[in-house]
């Protein structure tokens, strides 16, 4: 896969839930099987926030030339989506998420994995 198209896919991706937690964290909460209390509130809508942030990341930076930057970009996708993987498994197997939990985990899997493969093929970024 291109650097262009997963940078891409991440952006809708991003589209998709960032809007929705900030203005909606009730309503997504509720989805995925977690009580709505206001300190969920807040951390849902700092996680929206921080959904929008990496859409803008994302968008902009998706046609970067290699370079230090570009790189600099990759490993941070890379980290923040490995963790989150490792975050919403941990909440899946304590049961703080219902089912649909597995599919933001797929997500976070597939984006973890394809910035990997750029960090591994190092310079070969295109």
């Amino acid at each position: 896969m291109k650097f262009k198209t997963l940078m891409t896919i991440k952006a809708v991706i991003c589209l998709g839930f960032g809007p929705v937690l900030l203005f909606f964290p009730a309503w997504i909460l509720g989805l995925l099987g977690t009580a709505f209390s206001t300190g969920a509130a807040l951390t849902a809508r700092e996680y929206g926030a921080t959904l929008v942030g990496n859409l803008l990341l994302t968008w902009l930076a998706r046609n970067a030339e290699d370079s230090v930057a570009r790189r600099a970009i990759i490993w941070d996708l890379f980290v923040y989506d490995a963790i989150a993987l490792i975050a919403t498994v941990v909440l899946l197997l304590t049961g703080v998420l219902n089912w649909l939990g597995w599919g933001i985990a797929a997500i976070y899997l597939f984006f973890a994995v394809g910035f990997g493969c750029f960090i591994r093929l190092g310079k070969k970024t295109a």
